[in-house]
């Protein structure tokens, strides 16, 4: 039986063992948490740092292939892994591009990739992000001449501040023999307080030409980074038409969640399918679709519970996410919620009778 490693324990990886678990394969997973969302699924659970090069090494060894759900892990050790015949995916060289976002933003330019003109640090107003260690909106800020003194000092890439009609995404998969599978283009909707996905909607309510120009977009992204894994491509949609790549990350993603019950095969199916060298699976949608995240309410903090399950539950075409996390913190992710249904005004209208209702709470 395949053995698969995934650096990183969680809600991400939870999600992948809950489908993998209808597999004959075997999940083990590396986390420094011993109380990690995947520590109690998973069929081989080991406390340590994927960032540590001897954690990661050690761990290898009972494996037969290398997979992430979070990419700030160690480097050097995949690449010695890889060196040494181990199957990684996706490529250590891609996760070095993505941990960087001025690497990143160099590979966009350097390939021809539509995305926000870059700017100098004192020519007002833009963005700034720092190069290393963000996530989740963390790491990002809006800067202009009346809040310049909060500029951080870390290393980062100060761009052209967006335009913007609409935040879109779109999750590509790709095999070990370079044959691709596209997701439906998802629209985001942010939270403006914590800087992070509040709901996104699948299909997006754009036109079919917006749409696959996202896809081709998306496309030209991983056929660059030439390495299989689950991409998610973060698109900015301007006024003028235009589309600028934001960000990519090499694994599954906040965007695709609503794929779990929307799609024939899942983010977390499609990533099993590439990790284990199977066909690629079907993207197509079975209903329209939108994903609400569950976060920590302001104020609580402490041990988790779920406000509002009854109130969801009731309503029709809902199904619940809650990724065992232990303890609560104001805007942590805690769960999500999908909708599912035939027309986006009775999602949404669903969404909003519920969005301040659903929230973790501290018991």
């Amino acid at each position: 039986m395949m053995k698969i490693g995934i650096l990183g324990g969680g809600q991400l990886g939870r999600m992948f063992i809950q489908n993998a678990l209808n597999y004959p394969v075997e999940i083990h997973v590396l986390d420094p948490n011993p109380e990690a969302p995947c520590s109690k699924i998973a069929h081989q659970f080991t406390v340590g740092d994927f960032n540590d090069k001897t954690d990661v090494l050690a761990f290898a060894q009972n494996v037969d292939i290398i997979g992430i759900e979070i990419e700030h892990v160690n480097l050097e050790a995949l690449k010695e892994l890889k060196a040494e015949g181990k199957r990684v995916i996706p490529d250590p060289e891609v996760l070095e591009i993505i941990q960087d976002k001025g690497l990143q933003k160099d590979f966009y330019f350097e390939n021809n990739i539509s995305t926000a003109p870059m700017k100098k640090e004192d020519d007002y107003p833009l963005v700034q992000k720092m190069r290393k260690g963000g996530y989740d909106g963390k790491g990002v800020q809006l800067l202009n001449a009346d809040n310049a003194e909060e500029k951080w000092t870390t290393p980062s890439v100060f761009e052209e501040v967006a335009d913007l009609d609409v935040e879109l995404a779109v999750i590509v998969a790709r095999n070990e023999r370079s044959q691709s599978a596209v997701y439906p283009v998802v629209e985001q909707v942010f939270n403006p307080e914590y800087n992070l996905l509040d709901y996104l909607l699948t299909p997006a309510r754009i036109s079919e030409k917006v749409a696959e120009e996202a896809k081709k977009i998306a496309l030209q992204v991983v056929d660059a980074f030439d390495s299989p894994g689950i991409y998610a491509i973060e698109l900015f949609l301007n006024k003028d038409g235009s589309i600028w790549v934001n960000e990519t990350a090499p694994r599954v993603h906040n965007s695709g969640h609503s794929t779990i019950e929307a799609a024939y095969s899942s983010q977390f199916d499609m990533m099993l399918r590439v990790l284990m060298n199977l066909p690629l699976g079907s993207t197509e949608l079975k209903r329209k679709s939108a994903m609400l995240n569950i976060i920590g309410a302001d104020g609580e903090e402490g041990s988790a519970k779920l406000h509002g399950m009854m109130e969801l539950l009731e309503l029709p075409g809902t199904t619940l996410h809650w990724y065992g996390k232990n303890r609560t913190s104001p805007g942590r992710k805690m769960g999500h919620a999908t909708f599912l249904g035939k027309d986006f005004d009775k999602i949404i209208g669903n969404i909003d009778k519920i969005k301040d209702i659903l929230k973790s709470v501290k018991q």
